[in-house]
């Protein structure tokens, strides 16, 4: 197989992740049943989702001098992602994210901290690593105009660009017109087309760029005509990262030159093996698993 470069610029986390039977209303305390500090940020999640595969992975972002930060570094490391380009800062403390789990799904409160001295600037001093991958991977947990420069930089020298719009915003018309897949769920697709102007031109291109994340009821692109692939039928444990697992997944296989069809079928069994374990990162599987897991389905 092609050693596949894949560059994720991105968020990285310390999910707080608390399960309880019930969520509180407000006002209200409740007990709850366990709690876990566990690696996680949308970017982080995706590069680890990457590299479980096989893919040469490499992070860039931002963490603080703090003890999060360190053991981030160490845990992004021992999942063979090249950490070099992640920079420790003293004056913000490592990005958390506050999770809740109760019955299969979960509420997030993000902080981003030191994920947004991921300035443009920072972007830009990384535009060899950039240029020499095949994939670049983005998310939208670090600051906008870092979105953009990186964009800027893979269109600049002909790496591919995906885009997972989320946490979701309005976006500028350049930044999507960059990317080369758009991988929103229903609600964001819907905001996004919703907050431009377009052509009616304009609206059927960018449509072409989607891949759409339904959930249980699996995914939808379009090429000439729609096209609809169902999601796998697994047991669910925990749904934080599945959207990730798509996204690294989905970044794998395109970069190995599977059709866009394959690669999305190929993602969307990388998504469901991973709501079968406790956390965003631990339940993401190795490319062995998704083959097994592929056959067990009768898919080559």
């Amino acid at each position: 197989m092609k050693n596949s470069k894949i560059t994720v610029i991105g968020s990285i986390n310390m999910d707080l992740v608390t399960s309880t039977n019930r969520v509180p209303i407000l006002g209200e305390t409740v007990m709850g049943e366990a709690f876990h500090t566990i690696p996680g940020g949308k970017g982080a999640n995706q590069a680890v989702a990457a590299a479980r595969l096989g893919a040469e992975t490499t992070m860039i972002g931002c963490v603080g001098n703090d003890l999060f930060g360190q053991d981030l570094l160490k845990h992004l490391k021992s999942q063979g992602i090249n950490v070099a380009n992640v920079k420790p800062v003293t004056h913000s403390s490592t990005g958390i994210a506050s999770i809740t789990l109760s019955n299969g799904d979960n509420q997030i409160i993000v902080i981003p901290g030191a994920n947004y001295q991921v300035t443009p600037d920072v972007v830009a001093s990384f535009e060899e690593v950039i240029a020499t991958s095949d994939i670049l991977l983005l998310q939208l947990e670090i600051p906008l105009e870092s979105v953009e420069k990186a964009a800027e930089l893979a269109v600049k020298h002909q790496v591919k660009v995906i885009l997972n719009p989320a946490p979701i915003q309005p976006l500028p018309k350049g930044l999507l017109e960059k990317v080369n897949y758009l991988t929103p769920n229903e609600y964001e697709q819907q905001l996004l087309f919703d907050s431009i102007e377009w052509t009616v031109e304009e609206r059927q291109e960018m449509l072409k760029k989607c891949i759409i994340t339904r959930g249980s009821k699996g995914i939808t692109f379009y090429q000439d005509e729609k096209v609809e692939i169902p999601s796998f039928k697994v047991d669910v444990v925990d749904t934080t990262g599945a959207g990730d697992s798509f996204n690294g997944g989905f970044a794998y296989s395109i970069s190995q030159g599977a059709s866009l069809e394959d690669s999305c079928r190929f993602a969307t069994a990388v998504a469901a093996l991973s709501v079968t374990k406790l956390g965003a990162q631990s339940g993401m599987p190795t490319l062995e698993e998704v083959q097994a897991f592929l056959q067990t389905q009768g898919e080559e």
